[in-house]
């Protein structure tokens, strides 16, 4: 572990190094640390060897950052992706980590207006994220260059090869520069990919992940589907219904972290933080309190949890979805030590189905979905706890002034009464079931319409248009009656946004936007074309 690269190594610049820290990363995953050199070389086309989750956008979106000529206004280099989605996303993360750096990242994909696109990129585009049907709209209707760009990534290839993409693929390639680089991320090489690779890639360099014999045991693996936004609301169902509930809970970033941590102590639980920000005798103090129990949650980074050495913890608990296999297994390998049984319990969001399915095929181990606890099934076990609590009290002596005060109570009232008014007066916040927050079900074979009844929908607005998520709630509810609480995942882009609603309010929503003669405002999110 002590010869683990860190971001540094890397060759990269201090403004990206900033941008980087400012994300919470604190070091490099496995294809982020072999890409990222070779990029920056950039002498050489790469094929990587990369599953969906691993860090491959950061992979290549981070030597992309370096290499853009802000000055320039023409295309530089275009991404290719297989969905829609997946472009949103990848332009996201890019956007998230170029700093202060000047650069304009447009992501183009079938259902989102082409006229809107074309707005765009006549105003000048260094990165595009796209998939290949409306790229190659673009093309034919000349409205998209690529004739000067250095840098063509094929992200996952594969996946592009089950759409059907590979046509497409091709099509594109013989609008680009001949001296280009090209750069393709997949998680399996099938033949037509190894064939488009020599076709098209004069020499490459290959970058794979040593795959390492993943063995998981002792451990009781279930995963939870629930949104992002629910997640603190089922850690804290999760905290509740355990007896004595003592474990490690794993994050991203030492961001999430700390975060995690402040809603955890509002919520007043007894949880502390460790991550790579802390100093050495910080986290050497924290470990100690953890391991006497003083403290008997710790939210921890993989990076930071490396020292962690404790046999009898009941949970593991992958708030964020570890990024590979390998980090799933030395998670949950925290638990179930010492012959003892343990529980790791992973929450993912329904995008993130895949990337669960392939870490339990590469790990070889069972991780069967179940359900968050109950608010019902919690208040159960709080008072069958308070019952053994009661019961164990009873069979030590008690203090004969407590005897004197029950008498005194029972002057006026009956044993009964008596008892009902103490158990109100000392639990009546712990057992209060409004104390917990609704846990909407999600499925991660949900479609635009779920089963819960949502649309998802699209408003030509965005950051530049100063909105912000409660400035567009507020927006919405100001000419449709909807709870802000049924306005949920809205994601804010530069120039519009998303936003999930229930399905008897989106019609409403839609045509409350709607204006004679002019483009509306907010419509029905399409899936890919």
């Amino acid at each position: 572990m002590a010869n683990k690269k860190t971001f540094n190594d890397l060759g990269l610049s201090s403004k990206v190094l900033d941008a980087i820290n400012k994300k919470g990363f604190e070091e490099p995953t496995a294809i982020q640390a072999m890409t990222i050199p070779v990029m920056l070389r950039d002498d050489t086309n790469i094929i990587a060897q990369a599953q969906t989750g691993t860090g491959k956008t950061a992979a290549f979106g981070l030597p992309l950052i370096e290499m853009v000529n802000t000055d320039s206004k023409t295309v530089q280099a275009i991404i290719l992706v297989p969905t829609r989605e997946l472009a949103i996303q990848v332009s996201e993360e890019i956007n998230s980590l170029k700093g202060d750096k000047n650069i304009k990242i447009v992501p183009i994909y079938g259902g989102q207006s082409i006229d809107q696109q074309f707005r765009r990129l006549k105003e000048g585009v260094h990165i595009i994220v796209g998939s290949p049907g409306r790229v190659i709209d673009h093309l034919n209707r000349k409205t998209l260059k690529l004739g000067k760009i250095e840098q063509l990534i094929l992200d996952e290839a594969d996946e592009m090869l089950n759409m059907g993409f590979i046509e497409d693929m091709e099509e594109i390639m013989k609008h680009t520069n001949p001296d280009k680089r090209t750069l393709l991320f997949s998680a399996t090489m099938p033949g037509r990919i190894k064939d488009l690779a020599r076709k098209y890639m004069d020499g490459y360099e290959l970058l794979t992940v040593t795959k390492k014999q993943l063995t998981t045991n002792l451990t009781e693996q279930i995963y939870f589907e629930v949104k992002a936004s629910d997640k603190l609301e089922a850690l804290c169902r999760i905290i509740d219904i355990q007896d004595d509930f003592y474990g490690l809970v794993f994050c991203r970033t030492k961001i999430d972290v700390d975060s995690l941590v402040t809603h955890l102590m509002d919520r007043g639980y007894n949880a502390e933080a460790i991550h790579g920000d802390m100093s050495q005798a910080q986290r050497e103090r924290t470990l100690e309190k953890f391991k006497k129990q003083r403290v008997t949650i710790l939210i921890a980074t993989d990076v930071a949890a490396r020292g962690i050495d404790v046999n009898n913890l009941s949970h593991v608990i992958n708030y964020s979805l570890p990024q590979d296999p390998e980090s799933y297994v030395h998670r949950i390998g925290r638990t179930g030590r010492a012959g003892n049984e343990g529980n790791a319990i992973t929450f993912i969001t329904p995008g993130e189905y895949k990337r669960l399915m392939f870490i339990q095929r590469i790990a070889k181990t069972d991780i069967r979905k179940s359900k968050v606890p109950k608010v019902k099934d919690i208040i159960k076990a709080k008072k069958k706890k308070i019952y053994n609590d009661l019961s164990t009290i009873l069979e030590d002596e008690i203090d004969t002034k407590y005897y004197n005060w029950a008498n005194k109570l029972l002057e006026d009232n009956t044993p009964t009464e008596i008892l009902a008014a103490m158990l109100n007066y000392c639990f009546e916040e712990e057992l209060n079931p409004d104390a917990y927050g609704e846990i909407k079900e999600v499925s991660a074979k949900g479609t635009q319409l779920d089963q819960q009844g949502k649309a998802r929908l699209f408003v030509a607005l965005g950051k530049k248009d100063k909105i912000n998520s409660r400035k567009l709630v507020e927006l919405i509810m100001s000419r449709v009656s909807v709870k802000p609480k049924h306005i949920r995942d809205i994601l804010v882009m530069d120039k519009f946004s998303f936003i999930t609603v229930p399905f008897d309010k989106a019609e409403k929503i839609v045509v409350s936007f709607k204006e004679k003669g002019r483009r509306p405002l907010i419509t029905h999110a399409k899936k890919n074309g």
